[in-house]
């Protein structure tokens, strides 16, 4: 059969690459995909929140399956609308999707179902959200209450930030209408981590944790971005853990959804802070998380488009997953200025390397192509993921690709994966 796979970054290009892997695929195409993604796919110029050119695409190439890797598109309607006309779509409806294009209703649902989360008050002025950062506790969370490209969160430690972070939500706009409505949240101190898990609407399969690296330097310093990097496993979300999370936390919201008449078909994507007094959720995403995708899916043994399909068709309790052994590790590199910018027309060399090294992927996010040369074309450039038996050995491997690569102003972080990299020489029993 062939699958139409909307969105253009590293995850749909991870995805893309699993679709062609497919025993199940004739032929992959993408839309707008991008140029490492036409390396796999058929790529079509229409963008992912073109409702209608989407779905006239899909009306012409006929997929057995269509796969929506963006949340712009989900809290759209696009899902509902390839429905509509018959198609067996990979990703929920826009009521769905309101888990993560509204901060606001995910806390409702949280609410109703009794999931741990911090505490929070919502604001539509500056005014009331000024004088209640006044009289409370600090460090503080603002959150812009839509979709914002994973850029719309600011922890805020002092009472100034925080006032700055208002200035750019209702003044500035920086945030566009995702910011007209904002929350201010308890900041939770602990581990963050990633736990994503296939839904039919009924069903639940858990994926295996990830963790990945939201701020642009090292340590942990800079502004958010939408993640420099990830590992999967995480030893510190032991099998008995993942499984309490997914008990308490996914379980109960995707009841709560069907409680409303909602059905939610896709991946339900938890991120979470594992606090002293146990986990309690940050936010929610409605589809792969990227880089997380990078780091997740490469460990999978199993076909990727049959447990979509699955999803789509109300039949993932007939699945069982594999999982390699290996540990896998992604670096991101991005272009100068990211994120509060990108540079972009810089060429990019060293590509062929994920030809010349064993147990290396390299997914397009952020590029262009032309005369057979590649360009940087956004913020986040390439994911560049390897596996290994240790973290130890994916990191050095992943590092290594990344040393080949070269573009003016490229950047990465140079720490991702070094905790548990460090850790695994005191493990004494096997690996987490």
């Amino acid at each position: 059969m062939r699958v139409l796979v909307v969105g253009s970054g590293g995850r749909e290009h991870a995805i893309v690459k699993k679709a062609a892997a497919s025993g199940l695929v004739s032929e992959v195409h993408c839309a707008p995909g991008n140029a490492g993604i036409s390396r796999q796919a058929v790529c079509h110029p229409v963008t992912d929140t073109d409702i209608g050119g989407i779905a006239g695409l899909a009306r012409k190439t006929s997929p057995g399956l269509v796969v929506i890797g963006p949340e712009a598109p989900l809290c759209a309607g696009l899902a509902d609308a390839l429905r509509a006309e018959g198609f067996k779509v990979f990703g929920p409806g826009r009521e769905a999707a309101m888990l993560e294009g509204s901060k606001g209703f995910a806390k409702e649902i949280m609410d109703a179902a009794g999931v741990a989360t911090a505490g929070y008050s919502r604001f539509s002025e500056y005014a009331a959200a000024a004088a209640h950062i006044e009289d409370g506790l600090f460090p503080v969370v603002i959150k812009a209450n839509g979709l914002a490209a994973g850029k719309g969160v600011i922890i805020a430690e002092q009472p100034e930030q925080a006032r700055d972070a208002l200035v750019r939500c209702f003044v500035e706009r920086s945030f566009g209408a995702a910011g007209l409505e904002v929350l201010v949240e308890e900041c939770l101190i602990g581990h963050e981590c990633s736990v994503l898990a296939l839904c039919d609407g009924e069903n639940i399969l858990p994926l295996e944790p990830a963790q990945d690296y939201k701020r642009i330097y090292d340590g942990d310093r800079g502004p958010n971005t939408g993640g420099m990097g990830c590992y999967s496993p995480v030893p510190r979300v032991p099998e008995a853990l993942a499984e309490e999370i997914i008990e308490t936390v996914h379980r109960p919201v995707v009841a709560e959804l069907q409680k409303r008449g909602i059905d939610f078909r896709g991946v339900l994507y938890a991120g979470l802070m594992l606090t002293d007094s146990g986990p309690q959720v940050l936010e929610f995403n409605v589809r792969f998380g990227d880089p997380e995708t990078q780091a997740i899916l490469p460990r999978l043994e199993n076909d990727l488009i049959e447990l979509m399909l699955a999803c789509a068709e109300g039949t993932l309790a007939r699945q069982r997953l594999r999982w390699r052994r290996e540990r896998c590790v992604t670096v991101i590199i991005a272009s100068a200025g990211y994120p509060l910018s990108s540079s972009k027309g810089d060429e990019i060399s060293g590509l062929g390397l994920d030809g010349g090294l064993p147990g290396v992927e390299v997914c397009h996010a952020g590029t262009a192509e032309a005369d057979g040369r590649f360009f940087t074309a956004g913020g986040r450039v390439l994911a560049v993921s390897a596996l290994d038996n240790t973290f130890k050995a994916a990191r050095q491997k992943a590092y290594d690709a990344v040393a080949k690569v070269n573009f003016d102003g490229m950047q990465f972080r140079h720490d991702i994966a070094a905790e548990p990299a460090e850790a695994e020489g005191n493990l004494t029993g096997r690996p987490a």
